[in-house]
């Protein structure tokens, strides 16, 4: 477990699995791809696979690390797989199955799940809550979402039973109108950073906070971003944004439909 983590909705991330592959424009200047090459570079045994986006970045599942979450006590917000995506399709449904067994043997934590495959995520979610018996109350399941282009996410994390979902606008590349935040307990949102960051303008994040208030969403607002994460702060109109959805209290979705 990664403790104390810079990121600042969590505590901490774990990772049962590492490596993935770019899907969409939000992918194009993506930190854990930078990172893994480093620690692959560095010998760090668990980033020695080569993917199709970089040096130490194939997918790699780390069995060994699935029961990690028994071992803390601290009750802690844990990031599942910041350095990968939990539900990318060549990640095997009996590992997703450990990986919420152990999610629900462990109420004391949080568990945030954010993914850019949520089509995927809703299409497994019935089989694996049928298994557990429950819907998981201490895990969070999000999807990343950069432009309106994406927005077909959105629909499929709706779609998708969850005690809480979650939106995360970063990196916000484009203005977001008229976001169906319908059955959505939290929405993130964050500029880019890196030496070719993309920038991200104030009328956009000024707008997705009105529409969070007027949905009564609560609104965290990560980072300007910049050439690193901190170069502009994260202040937004004078102060910080830093809401926390504090119980999944929002009336429910109907029942998505299963897959055949």
């Amino acid at each position: 477990m990664g403790l104390n983590s810079g990121i600042e909705w969590t505590d901490a991330t774990w990772n049962p699995t590492t490596g993935c592959r770019r899907v969409s424009a939000g992918c194009d200047h993506c930190y854990a791809a930078t990172l893994a090459r480093r620690l692959k570079a560095m010998g760090n045994p668990r980033y020695q696979k080569d993917g199709p986006d970089g040096e130490g970045f194939g997918l790699t599942l780390h069995w060994d690390k699935l029961e990690e979450p028994y071992h803390w006590r601290r009750p802690r917000r844990v990031f599942v797989n910041s350095m990968s995506d939990l539900f990318h399709p060549a990640v095997p449904y009996e590992f997703l199955s450990r990986s919420f067994t152990v999610m629900l043997h462990c109420p004391q934590h949080q568990f945030q799940i954010l993914t850019k495959r949520p089509a995927r995520m809703a299409s497994v979610m019935p089989g694996l809550i049928d298994r557990l018996e429950c819907i998981p109350p201490n895990v969070w399941l999000g999807t990343s979402v950069e432009s309106k282009e994406q927005f077909g996410r959105i629909a499929s994390l709706q779609a998708t039973p969850a005690a809480i979902r979650f939106l995360s606008l970063e990196p916000l590349l484009g203005p977001m109108p008229d976001i169906s935040l319908d059955g959505v307990h939290w929405v993130i949102v964050g500029g880019e950073s890196g030496p070719a960051h993309r920038p991200m303008e104030l009328s956009w994040v000024r707008d997705i906070r009105d529409q969070c208030r007027h949905a009564g969403v609560p609104f965290f607002f990560k980072q300007w971003g910049g050439r690193t994460p901190k170069a502009r702060g994260r202040m937004l109109d004078g102060r910080t944004w830093d809401e926390f959805p504090l119980e999944a209290t929002r009336p429910p979705l109907p029942d998505p439909v299963r897959a055949v």
